[in-house]
């Protein structure tokens, strides 16, 4: 299969002021955000990636062009809803720290299996809408590219937590266990047998190897030789 680099948003101004902002429209990155993606677009410069999927709101988007303007080639470029934010429902436009007063808040953090949000979501519809939208990209991205292609999914932090929990056998119940910076870059390559997680919550580090694809096979006994530099 593909190789999915899974990118979240830069910071905006509700991260920064600790607001839960939820689907709500006119979040943008700030100054801060802005230069984290650049930093992540200029990482991925030496990726050629098919394809750069996104949640459809605006921190993700403006993410998603500052990795799409340091491409060199054309990748695709579409937004998809499965991949927007976790619908918080009242939750959304608080303060977290009004949050952490709520009843909820003990499950979010020991249960999310159980939670539903009051008028939004349950945490387990997300994880299941966003992994089913990862796999069925993945397996477009490599039926028309080959199994060798690398794309990225820019989305969003509790989105690619409990995408990594999927991947990495565990159970949603854990996913808090997970940390997903802002902009940070997340690897996974779902195999014939298995997914294989190559790197969680990245900020910096050479991606270049990804060039070459990665191949598909048995896990190494013993950790194996590594990725050949490209």
């Amino acid at each position: 299969m593909a190789t999915v680099i899974l990118v979240r948003h830069g910071r905006t101004t509700a991260n920064a002021t600790g607001l839960l902002a939820g689907r709500a429209v006119g979040v943008s990155l700030d100054q801060i955000g802005r230069d984290q993606a650049a930093l992540t677009g200029d990482r991925l410069a030496a990726v050629p990636v098919v394809g750069v999927v996104s949640s459809p709101l605006e921190r993700c988007q403006e993410t998603a062009q500052l990795i799409l303007d340091r491409q060199a080639g054309n990748p695709s470029a579409p937004a998809d809803p499965d991949l927007t934010e976790c619908d918080y429902g009242q939750w959304q436009g608080r303060l977290l720290s009004e949050l952490t007063t709520e009843d909820l808040w003990a499950a979010v953090q020991s249960q999310p299996s159980a939670v539903v949000f009051p008028g939004g979501e349950s945490m387990a519809a997300m994880q299941a809408r966003s992994v089913a939208a990862i796999r069925r990209h993945d397996a477009a991205f490599e039926a028309g590219n080959g199994p060798g292609a690398v794309w990225v999914a820019v989305t969003h932090g509790d989105i690619i937590k409990s995408i990594l929990a999927d991947a990495l056998g565990m159970h949603l119940d854990l996913f808090q266990r997970i940390n997903v910076s802002p902009a940070s870059v997340s690897i996974i390559h779902y195999g014939a047998v298995r997914p294989t997680v190559y790197a969680t919550n990245t900020d910096a580090g050479d991606l270049s190897w990804l060039s070459n694809g990665i191949n598909s096979g048995d896990a190494q006994v013993g950790g194996g030789a590594g990725q050949k530099a490209p």
